[in-house]
């Protein structure tokens, strides 16, 4: 009977720590050092026009601020902290909107440097972030270490110089763009639970030196609710448009394709 009790107070306890429902989200923020009464707003774009739409605005308290709602898929969504008056409007904080408990820690000094976690799909983003980081460092390397040089020598029109590092930055933007497409392509692989994943493959799709095969495996490999979304049911629509033949076109026989 006691073995019973411990079990059923355990189950209360882990279904009193669950905050949101299904098809539910929960932005937990803080904003430390941002005074009472700034408002946040969460906002969407509009991927046909560009137009960016705010679905919700709330005010920090005490440095803290929180944003309930309904999310029927994941979504990239941002937060826009209230500019101060007099200087310029801070930077958005982009994330993925999806069911569950959402973490912003907002950095109100280095906006760029805000930490969003709490879900799957964030966690991953962070991380896939930090590691497209490493795979592009060598090209944001050569930027720095050359753009007195390139700055010198368009003042001085020494065409010489010019040519050779564009020369240089073009070969290593071609090196970095492979190993990035690369990265790219294993992370979907490897990952088919991420919302991440459905939206490289899109990409993928959308791409006409991608392998259409692979393209396909990948996606065929991603779990069904990632399939079902906004991004997922485009994909479904290009492959079919891509395997299907155009109109008086005559397929090979099978087994006569050369």
């Amino acid at each position: 009977m006691k073995k019973i009790i411990l079990l059923l107070s355990a189950a209360v306890v882990l279904f009193s720590c669950n905050k949101v429902g299904k098809d539910e989200f929960l932005i937990t923020g803080t904003a430390t050092g941002i005074e009472n009464g700034k408002t946040i707003i969460l906002e969407t774009q509009d991927p046909t026009t560009g137009a960016i739409t705010a679905l919700d605005t709330v005010k920090v308290e005490n440095g803290k601020f929180e944003i309930k709602g309904k999310v029927t898929e994941p979504a990239f969504h941002t937060i826009q902290l209230e500019s101060v008056a007099g200087k310029q409007p801070y930077g958005k904080i982009p994330f993925i909107l999806e069911n569950g408990e959402i973490t912003i820690a907002i950095d109100k000094d280095s906006i760029q440097k805000s930490k969003v976690s709490g879900t799957y799909s964030n966690d991953e983003y962070v991380k896939f972030n930090e590691e497209i980081k490493v795979v592009q460092k060598k090209l944001m390397d050569f930027q720095n270490q050359n753009m007195q040089a390139m700055n010198t020598a368009q003042q001085v029109k020494d065409t010489a110089v010019i040519n050779k590092l564009m020369k240089g930055y073009s070969e290593i933007q071609a090196e970095v763009g492979a190993a990035t497409k690369a990265k790219y392509t294993t992370y979907a692989e490897s990952h088919p639970k991420s919302y991440i994943s459905v939206l490289i493959v899109q990409g993928m799709a959308n791409d006409p030196s991608a392998d259409i095969k692979k393209t396909e495996t990948i996606f065929n490999s991603l779990e069904e609710s990632l399939k079902n979304t906004k991004a997922g049911k485009t994909v479904k629509t290009k492959l079919t448009e891509i395997n299907t033949p155009a109109v008086g076109a005559t397929a090979a026989p099978v087994g006569d394709a050369k």
